[in-house]
């Protein structure tokens, strides 16, 4: 039996709680476990127009819960009346330099809507685990690469600091209170539907198909481990499944490709799946407090649940390219 196969037949009559559910990621993953027969229930700040989940009206097939995540009071309402088993934790304030300018509201959403929602599952007999979604960033810069999973986190400026406590907090509650939580690390998420055109890959994609030149906000030396969208959401089902065995709960798993890449090395790829070789990058070298190389070990993955990256980097930007010459299309 398949990997998909088993998940459809584990999700199906699921009752799940995701938050960030109207997000890049939270929309895949969101159309996931529809297309597996699982029951969502999303908590939605704000309606976003351009949101993915809302565009393909995905969003009309799971109930909505409006409101904020630093309201206890709401979370602990919903787990209980939904009768919630599996709570995927997604939400947050994910832009690096907008933590920079605001960085207690970073830490109010990332941090403290962590630990209020960690406790209200604890509190909820129904709630089976928690999966949490960390970053690479909360492995701060690192001596010695690929970042392993038995690293120290060694945050530093607001986002990677938030990313390291909400880590730390999650696998608190896994150690002190026995709930079935995993940590999710996973590298630079790319694929379809993310808008954040500030990002290398979308903001080359939309410049490319525009007839523009290419923008690279560093001197592209800057190398990253880059995972397409649908392999990060079948890591995030594969752990789900798994998160009451002894070799999951409580623990992080970083899910990356292993194989970082150069700022420029990715810009050129995309220039040559656009056919347009001839249209080179304006490198502006201007970037600061940013980690010059960072990249994923993927292999405790694999060990515990048998996750590894199925797209190469050319095929899931190629997938990429599609959707937004779709959706970037007069």
């Amino acid at each position: 039996m398949s990997q998909d196969e088993r998940g459809a037949d584990f999700w199906h009559g699921h009752r799940v709680f995701i938050t960030g559910c109207t997000g890049f990621l939270g929309s895949w993953l969101t159309a996931a476990l529809l297309e597996r027969g699982a029951s969502v229930v999303g908590l939605v700040r704000e309606r976003e127009p351009q949101s993915e989940l809302v565009r393909s009206g995905l969003i009309h097939r799971i109930e909505q819960v409006a409101g904020e995540l630093i309201d206890y009071a709401l979370l602990q309402r919903t787990l209980v009346d939904c009768a919630i088993d599996t709570v995927f934790h997604l939400a947050g304030q994910t832009i690096v330099g907008v933590a920079n300018r605001e960085p207690v509201a970073t830490f109010e959403t990332n941090i403290r809507g962590t630990w209020l929602l960690l406790e209200a599952a604890r509190l909820t007999p129904s709630v089976r685990g928690v999966v949490v979604a960390s970053s690479e960033k909360a492995y701060g810069e690192q001596p010695n690469l690929p970042y392993r999973e038995e690293y120290p986190l060694l945050g530093r400026h607001p986002y990677e600091v938030s990313k390291s406590c909400a880590d730390l907090i999650a696998r608190s509650f896994a150690h002190t209170y026995g709930q079935a939580v995993a940590v999710t690390r996973c590298s630079n998420l790319y694929g379809g539907g993310d808008l954040n055109w500030n990002r290398l890959i979308p903001g080359t994609i939309r410049s490319l198909l525009r007839g523009e030149r290419p923008v690279i906000r560093s001197d592209g030396s800057f190398r990253r481990d880059y995972l397409y969208v649908a392999d990060a959401v079948r890591g995030y089902l594969m752990l789900a499944e798994r998160l009451t065995e002894p070799g999951v709960r409580g623990q992080p798993f970083n899910l990356g490709s292993g194989c970082p890449v150069s700022a420029l090395d990715v810009v050129q790829t995309i220039v040559a799946l656009s056919g347009h070789p001839e249209w080179e990058p304006i490198i502006l070298n201007e970037v600061v407090h940013e980690i010059q190389d960072e990249y994923l070990s993927p292999d405790k993955a694999a060990e515990a649940i048998g996750w590894r990256p199925q797209y190469t980097l050319e095929a899931g930007l190629a997938e990429a390219m599609s959707w937004y010459r779709a959706y970037l299309r007069p």
